[in-house]
């Protein structure tokens, strides 16, 4: 993972606290991304044009599509050799079989395979379908040929820190910065958003010994902040053709410090779906 830049967070605990209104605000113009864009270049313009002025525990939303499209992660299958392995898989879930070879090596494991899905545990430690691999809204710049798909960031973590550091420089304030995408779950229809990788935010937020209105103390809460944050930017962001993929958000409740995606993966062990 990439270095994390070493932020007085301590300074923001108090504001943030005591905060009672959480807003949400999309960054306009943001332009169709090709591998090498600067994002956190584009995103500071952005702000400019919105009129918005960072502040000490503003958070900085990012869809993971054009985090993956700025780092160059789409791949024409046309170039992908699918297998025995593949083939296999591909027969029993009938998907395409070179892309189920990318959906293998961007995995450490295959969970479940069914007619139009694969779950497996990607890489960076999640349960997903089909490795977070993308074919909605997909091409290459310059190229009209071929089929193409987009895998998830290299390390969104990293990534995020890296935007972060160079907004923080530019604006002089504490942020934290996160990237998302859509993820279904085992128990309930409907994709929501979920942090995928993040810098300068809790991922978890505990409140185990805490009293509750009552006076009795939490023994089990552990509050997924990041995830409930990742599903109202989605939420704001949209899923189609709306071309809306950074938010900005002020007025998190909770203080703001170090943390990344392994705060929020629950071990295996513990994993009562596998």
């Amino acid at each position: 993972m990439g270095n994390q830049p070493n932020l007085r967070f301590d300074n923001i605990v108090a504001e943030n606290s005591k905060s009672t209104m959480l807003v949400l605000t999309l960054l306009p113009g943001i332009p169709e991304i090709n591998p090498g864009y600067d994002l956190a270049k584009i995103i500071l313009a952005a702000l400019s044009r919105a009129e918005l002025e960072l502040n000490d525990g503003d958070i900085i939303v990012i869809a993971q599509k054009i985090v993956s499209k700025a780092e160059g992660r789409l791949v024409n299958l046309e170039t992908v050799r699918a297998s025995p392995r593949a083939r296999e898989y591909a027969e029993q879930c009938e998907k395409d079989p070179r892309l189920v070879e990318l959906i293998l090596q961007e995995s450490n494991e295959v969970l479940r395979i069914k007619p139009g899905t694969i779950v497996v545990e990607h890489r960076l430690g999640f349960v997903c379908a089909n490795a977070g691999i993308d074919h909605s809204n997909v091409g290459c710049a310059g190229s009209h040929s071929g089929d193409w798909v987009l895998l998830l960031p290299e390390d969104p973590d990293a990534t995020a820190a890296r935007i972060r550091e160079s907004c923080e420089t530019a604006s002089g304030v504490c942020l934290g910065v996160m990237i998302i995408d859509s993820h279904g779950r085992a128990w309930r229809l409907g994709t929501t958003g979920v942090a995928i990788g993040f810098s300068g935010l809790p991922g978890v937020v505990d409140l185990r010994g805490k009293p509750d209105m009552f006076g009795y103390k939490l023994t089990i809460t552990q509050v997924g902040a990041a995830d409930e944050l990742a599903a109202a930017a989605s939420l704001v962001m949209g899923q189609a053709d709306e071309r809306t993929p950074v938010v900005h958000v002020r007025g998190f409740p909770y203080p703001l410090r170090e943390a990344g995606i392994q705060e929020v993966l629950r071990p295996k062990e513990e994993d009562l779906f596998r």
